[in-house]
Order: C-alpha cells, then structure tokens, then sequence
C-alpha cells in the first residue's frame, strides 16, 4: 500500500525538478545578458534603447541571477520558483508601460509578453509540484530571547498574547479542547481566517499546531523552546508550512507587496524578543500600529538580561 502513491506521483515530481532547473540556468543565462548587453535586449524586445530602459534591464538582470542562484539552492527551490512567478508578473506591467512610447514596437513587445506569460505557466507549474512535495510553502527562523524556557513558552501558549508581537494578527480566540480561532491581515486590506489545534504540547520544550478543513489559510508548524548556551536566555526556533489564499500566485502576488511571509515570521520574531525583554515594541513609521506600541512591563530575567 505505500508503494502505490510514490509510484504516481514521482515522475511529476522529476518533471518540476528538471523544469525548475531548466528555470534556474534560464534565469542565469537572461540576467546575464540583461546586465551586459542591456541595450541589445531592450531592442530584441522592441522596447526604446533609453538610459532608463537600460538601468531597468540591469535591475531585472540582477534579480534573475538571484532567482537562479536560490533555485539550485535546496530545499527552499519551490519559494524562489515563485519569486520568479512575482518577476512574471512585474516584467508583464514593465511591457505593458513600454506600449504607451511611441517609439516602442508593439509586435515585438507583444511577442516578449506571450514568452513572459509562457514562462510563468511553467513557473507556477514547478512551484506548485515541490511545493506540494513539502507540504507548503516552508518558512524556518530562530531568535534567541534572554529569558527562560519557562518564560517565553508560557508567553506563546497563552495565544491571547500572539496578536502582541505578530503583526498581522488580529485575534485569537480560545475554543476549548485545544482548539482556537485565528484572524489575520492580508493585502489589499483583505482578512483571512481558519480554526486551529494544537497537536503537540511538552511544558516549557514545544508547541506544534495544525489548521483544520475550512482554513482560508492551510498551516501547520512548530515552535521550539531551548536552553541557549551560557545560560543566555532560550533560543526560540519556529518551524511553519502554508499554503496561501488563491494557491501559489496568493504567494506571488503577497511578495509583491511586502507580506512575503519569512519576513514576517523574522519580524515577529523579534517583536516578540522586544516584548519579554524590554515590555515594549518599537514600530515603524508606515505601520498600522504607529511609531511605537507600547507593552505590559516584561519582567526581568535577571543576570542573563544584563549580559
């Protein structure tokens, strides 16, 4: 019985893999010649050979070459696979602004533009299969915080606390029998909701949770507590896999705006750091909260916090 599912699915697997290696040498080859040959490319395309025109080939140059780079990088491959979906996506709104110049030659622009929409099919196609082979789209950050195991897990479980330091929370809610209800900020000024358990729960060492059917937004990951070395504190690990709203364009389309969710994941991180170390958390300008969210006092570590 567990011999029949590899079986079906392992040659779409291989087939994404070798696309996405097609993908990345791809990437390296057009970044390339966008960084050396800016003006040639510009021409080829049919977009006008300007100074601006070229300093945006050279810009887009450097992102393929990074594309590239991060897909021959495993196991994170599925994630720049849909860096390189958001690149489709901007390189479309880049071709359409070249139509508006009079100079510009529509047919060979157009032309680029079906290229561009043909290599985004086989992009989402590539990220959709290894990502699906992980279960998600994989999110891993750590941080260590000088306060005790006991200090920081007993913060975390108590999920009232979460929309504290996590800055596309709204709420959480306790259902009762390790169950709650999450809701979070999305783009476009947009919410997303689902109901969540926990399924591992080890005082002061683990918690590991799991969405449940009907998530706006499929999750599940972990979070570790342990003791850093030195007595410095613990180091808080955090593990997460999701699939986003709308599939993997969800994610494409997120990074376009700022919301790509390792960042998110490392800013909370460190929000959280703030609150149980100093009791407050220092916001940006631009962010929803103000310049400055101030916390419930965080009580002392003592010696660890000093050093």
């Amino acid at each position: 019985m567990m011999a029949t599912p590899p079986t079906r699915r392992e040659p779409e697997h291989e087939d994404a893999e070798r696309i996405a290696r097609g993908l990345g040498w791809f990437s390296y080859g057009l970044g390339l010649v966008q960084i050396g040959l800016p003006g040639a490319l510009s021409r080829i395309i049919g977009v006008p050979d300007t100074g601006r025109s070229r300093a945006l080939q050279r810009a887009v140059g450097l992102r393929e070459v990074s594309a590239g780079t991060g897909i021959f990088a495993r196991p994170r491959a599925a994630e720049w696979l849909w860096a390189r979906v958001a690149g489709d996506v901007m390189d479309l709104g880049l071709l359409g602004a070249a139509l508006t110049s009079p100079r510009a030659r529509k047919g060979q622009i157009a032309g680029a533009s079906a290229a561009v929409v043909g290599l985004a099919v086989l992009d989402v196609y590539s990220a959709r299969k290894l990502s699906a082979r992980g279960g998600g789209v994989p999110v891993e950050r750590a941080i260590t915080i000088h306060r005790s195991p006991e200090d920081v897990y007993g913060f975390w479980r108590d999920f009232a606390n979460l929309p504290r330091f996590m800055g596309h929370l709204e709420s959480v809610e306790e259902t009762g029998d390790r169950r709650s209800h999450w809701t979070a900020k999305a783009p476009a000024g947009r919410s997303v909701s689902w109901d969540a358990e926990v399924v591992e729960d080890r005082p002061n060492e683990v918690i590991a949770w799991r969405s449940l059917d009907g998530a706006d937004v499929d999750n599940a990951g972990t979070v570790r507590f342990t003791p850093a070395p030195g007595g410095r504190g613990t180091e808080v690990h955090v593990s997460l896999r999701y699939d986003p709203p709308a599939g993997g364009l969800g994610a494409a389309v997120a990074k376009l705006f700022g919301e790509e969710p390792a960042r998110q994941v490392r800013d909370d991180l460190f929000r959280l750091k703030q609150v149980l170390e100093t009791g407050e958390v220092v916001r940006s300008e631009g962010s929803p909260d103000g310049p400055r969210l101030r916390q419930r006092p965080a009580q002392p570590m003592g010696s660890a916090d000093g050093a």
